[in-house]
């Protein structure tokens, strides 16, 4: 599958080249670098999308690429932070299982747009809030209760295992109606 090289997937690919120093920030306790890597990564999730409508250059690998970075920047993320605000290393783990299912169930790799569900672009939006929540409170002394984080992960881990079990569900019906 050939990305072409828009400015819109450069956008989505500077989220994969921040991911690194996010982590190693987040990794030191240097929130103030994390947060700023953080807004630039988000604000290019933010333009990617309307820069490609309004350039006529939207294309089923170029949504691959965004959805891609997403998960893999907000997966790296929600690890790094495992230690520090304590989500469960469930969460990242599960961010990658359920990107990988959209991949497959949506035939991407071969071209196909992905096909997605509301719970499963909830969650998307979710888990970068949560990592978003941990990292911008440290800035800000620290004011996040701790139960607030380990409950809200919590809950993203129920609701991406039944974005899976839909997305399953789902896949296993069609086919029963072949």
């Amino acid at each position: 599958m050939k990305i072409p090289l828009t400015l819109a997937n450069s956008l989505s690919f500077l989220r994969i080249l921040i991911t690194a120093p996010a982590a190693w920030s987040i990794s030191l306790g240097a929130w103030k670098a994390a947060s700023l890597l953080l807004i630039v990564a988000i604000l290019s999730d933010i333009l990617d999308g309307p820069i490609a409508r309004s350039k006529g250059q939207e294309s089923a690998s170029g949504g691959l690429l965004d959805h891609a970075c997403d998960a893999l920047l907000v997966a790296v993320l929600l690890f790094a932070l495992t230690n520090s605000h304590e989500i469960p290393l469930l969460l990242p783990i599960l961010v990658l299982t359920s990107f990988l299912q959209y991949v497959l169930d949506s035939k991407a790799l071969s071209g196909h747009a992905l096909r997605t569900s509301q719970l499963g672009r909830l969650n998307g939006i979710a888990y970068f809030v949560i990592a978003s929540i941990c990292i911008f409170s440290e800035v800000l002394g620290g004011v996040l209760p701790e139960y607030f984080v380990k409950t809200f992960s919590w809950v993203l881990v129920i609701s991406t295992l039944l974005s899976m079990l839909d997305r399953f569900w789902t896949l296993i019906s069609k086919k029963k109606s072949w």
